[in-house]
């Protein structure tokens, strides 16, 4: 089943705060710029988001400190905080800010506080709730373990990669990824926001070191699809080179079911859009495609329904959007569209909570 959002001319109308409040609790799994351009879309239709988040970032200020001081990665938290933040501009400016001199070159302010945060109070689940606190975030953020876990990619040929930095320079395809050590313990505050969840999103973000890494936490899909609530999976709009090289959308849902089994997901949104010209030559210089979506008249994917829309954020491509984060990645996910048709087709009266067999897809207004 598929259904169109059109994102130029459909018209939502944002929730008062008193309805946001009170609107349906969001689960949303990943990590990255990829999570933090969902949730800052989301936040304004509703104040119930959860974000759990993917710590195994080895590489970059992140990797540099989780090695410096044994710790759990904060790069991936701190961009999911600053999405939820409700705080001075300056202050979550201050938050992105990254030195370019010194010993500090490279560093991000934000990951630099989360760290002293952390030495203080002793730990980092623990200093991520204080945080979620002194920045007065819309929902909460929470990690996906507060012990330092690495993620291993295993390829065809028997060999393995050790470190999301190892994993992307590999260029071996993967076959599967798992995290060590293992199991990673699922946190009770997780495991309230499942119980609790009116919906499940996961992505978007990198497939293999954003995404799945957290549905292989013990016990979480089992939980998760007890609830009988709708599973939705946000596509990436380009592949990522060293992860999901020629990738279709169905390449993606497929390496999801070998993590997770089948009948997931529930649905699937995709951007459907165009990519401009110049984006396509400047990722196909580092053997980056716009994905294929191939979902349509697949007989294995019939029962999971497909929403596609225009999701490809012009202004952050032009660099007009600062928001701090990877200059480098210029396909970025429109937070608004991409909230904008969340909430259209999954959230507001009248849009389906239930699983997507229980009935028709939604028009999403084309």
């Amino acid at each position: 089943m598929s259904s169109s959002a059109d994102n130029e001319t459909g018209v939502s109308t944002y929730p008062t705060g008193a309805q946001r409040k009170t609107a349906p609790r969001i689960v949303a799994f990943g990590g990255g710029t990829g999570m933090a351009a969902l949730l800052r879309g989301l936040k304004a239709y509703t104040d119930r988001i959860t974000a759990v988040v993917t710590v195994t970032d080895n590489g970059g200020s992140s990797g540099r400190l989780r090695n410096d001081f044994d710790m759990v990665s904060p790069g991936d938290i701190r961009n999911c905080l600053m999405a939820l933040a409700d705080v001075d501009p300056l202050i979550a400016k201050a938050f992105q800010y990254r030195f370019d001199e010194a010993e500090f070159k490279g560093h991000c302010f934000g990951n630099l506080f989360i760290t002293v945060l952390t030495r203080l109070v002793g730990d980092f689940g623990v200093s991520i709730r204080e945080l979620n606190r002194i920045l007065n975030v819309r929902g909460r953020v929470i990690p996906a373990s507060s012990a330092k876990v690495s993620l291993v990619a295993q390829h065809p040929d028997g060999s393995k990669s050790t470190g999301e930095v190892q994993i992307a320079r590999s260029t071996k395809r993967i076959q599967k990824v798992e995290i060590r050590p293992c199991p990673v313990a699922m946190s009770q505050e997780i495991r309230s926001a499942i119980d609790e969840a009116d919906l499940f999103i996961f992505g978007p973000g990198s497939l293999y070191t954003s995404v799945i890494p957290n549905l292989l936490i013990d016990g979480l899909m089992e939980l998760i699809n007890a609830t009988g609530r709708q599973r939705i999976y946000i596509c990436n709009i380009m592949t990522q080179p060293g992860e999901t090289d020629g990738y279709t959308l169905c390449d993606h849902l497929a390496a999801l079911r070998v993590h997770v089994g089948k009948g997931f997901p529930d649905a699937v949104v995709a951007h459907a859009g165009i990519v401009p010209p110049e984006i396509i030559e400047t990722y196909k210089d580092v053997g980056s495609e716009a994905v294929a979506c191939d979902l349509n008249g697949q007989s294995e994917y019939k029962t999971v329904r497909l929403v596609t829309g225009a999701f490809f954020d012009q202004e952050e491509a032009a660099g007009q959007r600062g928001w701090g984060t990877h200059d480098e990645c210029l396909a970025r996910h429109d937070s608004d569209a991409l909230a904008r048709v969340i909430y259209d087709e999954f959230l507001k009266e009248g849009a389906s909570l239930g699983p997507a067999g229980n009935g028709a897809a939604a028009d999403g207004g084309t």
